[in-house]
């Protein structure tokens, strides 16, 4: 079947719901058994790896429709669900480190992600070297013995570099580590990750997956062989997410395909309008060709997202505050991946260690929204007048 198909089909199970489309939102804690006979198949049925209802922080049928989805669309062994990114992000990372570990991450990596490693890894004896993200199969120079993860984030949050994540997956592998991905940006839809050697792959599935900008949502998806111990290392920290977040994480999943085909082609109307305006220095949009990764997304990519980032020209505080405090349809604030339009200044140069970053032309990160092109452009020219009336 193809993605727009799985989007509709995969998880659900009718028959089993006395034919009800959606499958039904299972609140529970406490799950009886009939027999001891019962409780002891189940509990072998859950350690020999299947989907058996013990206890509601393990898993209902509620959270397995989500789950079986999403790991049907990336294309992986088995999913599991967090109830945010960034548990996702920490708690996949947590299940395959242990003390005297060595963890290479990509200097472009999404924030939180990496105060976790300076703080609660570090704390816990797991050494943390961050990587030029353009490095490709030079990670091998890297790799250490006790290297056990190379984590890597493309597009890179902010900057949006595209790393050659088959020729990273290629040197780790062979060094006997494993690849883990924040795959939020392209979400399952718009890139593979098993398909290019990605061994674990983190969504954030409050961005597009849930679509709306009101709920939290993480999801992790593993192969075969790394689905037992992300399984053990989730349950045993006790993630869960409650039934009705993830039954709207569902319903949003239903919608992706035709949502995120919309963010695409608005993301991409309003980047070419910007690289076209005297007040940007740069626009960095995977998709548009003069991107310094535009031919490794064209290789590894099937689409594109509505974030992106623009970099202005050199400009005094007045004029950027004048610029962004008053737009009408980019609201200012963080997260993404929901049907509106957001804008919010960044500057990368405050955690870069691995590569240099000047944030001499301010940085500016934009999320495409649903809304008319027409008016979100009308928008940003409104703001650009203002600015100018600053200089």
């Amino acid at each position: 079947m193809k993605d727009e198909t799985k989007l509709v089909v995969a998880g659900r199970d009718p028959e089993s719901n006395y034919g009800i489309v959606n499958v039904p939102v299972y609140h529970a804690s406490t799950v009886l058994f009939d027999s001891l006979s019962d409780l002891q198949n189940r509990f072998k049925d859950r350690n020999d790896g299947k989907q058996a209802v013990t206890y509601g922080r393990v898993g209902t049928p509620t959270s397995w429709s989500l789950e079986n989805a999403v790991a049907e669309l990336e294309g992986g062994y088995r999913s599991q669900i967090f109830p945010s990114g960034l548990a996702a992000c920490a708690h996949a990372m947590q299940a395959f480190l242990k003390a005297g570990d060595h963890l290479l991450m990509t200097d472009s990596v999404y924030g939180p992600s990496r105060t976790y490693c300076e703080t609660v890894l570090k704390r816990f004896g797991v050494e943390v070297t961050y990587y030029n993200p353009l490095i490709g199969a030079g990670i091998s120079e890297l790799i250490r013995p006790n290297t056990r993860i190379v984590f890597v984030e493309s597009p890179g949050s902010q900057t949006f570099e595209i790393q050659d994540i088959p020729a990273i997956a290629d040197k780790t592998h062979k060094a006997g580590a494993i690849v883990m991905m924040d795959n939020t940006w392209a979400s399952p839809l718009f890139y593979k990750p098993f398909e290019h050697g990605v061994d674990v792959s983190i969504q954030a599935g409050t961005k597009y997956i849930v679509g709306h900008s009101d709920v939290m949502m993480g999801l992790v998806t593993a192969t075969k062989e790394a689905w037992p111990t992300l399984q053990a290392g989730a349950n045993l920290s006790g993630q869960t997410a409650g039934p009705d977040d993830v039954y709207l994480a569902q319903r949003g999943l239903r919608t992706l395909s035709v949502r995120l085909k919309q963010h695409m082609e608005n993301g991409i109307k309003v980047a070419e309008w910007l690289k076209g305006r005297e007040e940007v220095h740069s626009v960095l949009h995977p998709a548009l060709s003069d991107h310094p990764g535009h031919d490794l997304w064209k290789r590894d990519f099937l689409g594109a997202s509505g974030l992106f980032s623009m970099r202005l020209n050199k400009l005094p505080k007045e004029a950027l505050a004048a610029f962004l405090d008053d737009l009408k349809l980019f609201g200012m604030g963080y997260s993404w991946g929901g049907y509106e339009s957001l804008i919010l200044y960044a500057d990368p140069s405050h955690s870069r260690t691995a590569t240099n970053w000047d944030n001499t032309n301010p940085l500016i990160r934009l999320h495409i929204g649903l809304e008319d092109t027409g008016d979100l452009i009308e928008d940003l020219s409104e703001g650009f007048d203002r600015l100018r009336a600053k200089l």
